[in-house]
């Protein structure tokens, strides 16, 4: 089985010791995401705009895959207020159509750069 690393500017650069994301075979490991703007590097304002950001974020890794978040089986979001729960799933509709991947939503103290939400995905590609 091949092994690719998976690497675009129109996301924003790994902030640590970590790749985008790693294709094995068909299927894709994306890293988690926050909501950085690719350009500047900085955290977007507000929970919203995070949530929206970290999708757009997630799309541009899956784009330079070959694939797309419809190719998506598996989600993990954090976040840091589970309060923001309805509006996280809001948001995750624009992006996922049904059947929706399976999912799992974390709560978690803090993530990095003070973001409020994270979120990780793994695509199997055609």
């Amino acid at each position: 089985m091949s092994r690719s690393i998976i690497s675009t500017p129109t996301a924003p650069a790994a902030i640590g010791t970590y790749s985008q994301a790693v294709r094995a075979g068909k299927t894709v490991y994306m890293s988690g995401q926050i909501g950085l703007d690719p350009q500047s590097m900085e955290l977007v304002a507000g929970f919203e705009q995070q949530t929206v950001q970290v999708f757009e974020n997630l799309q541009a890794v899956a784009t330079a895959a070959g694939g797309s978040l419809a190719n998506a089986v598996r989600l993990t979001i954090y976040l840091t207020d589970l309060s923001n729960f309805s509006t996280v799933n809001e948001i995750m509709a624009r992006y996922f159509d049904q059947p929706y991947p399976a999912r799992a939503v974390v709560g978690a103290k803090e993530l990095p750069k003070g973001a409020q939400v994270e979120a990780d995905a793994i695509l199997v590609l055609d």
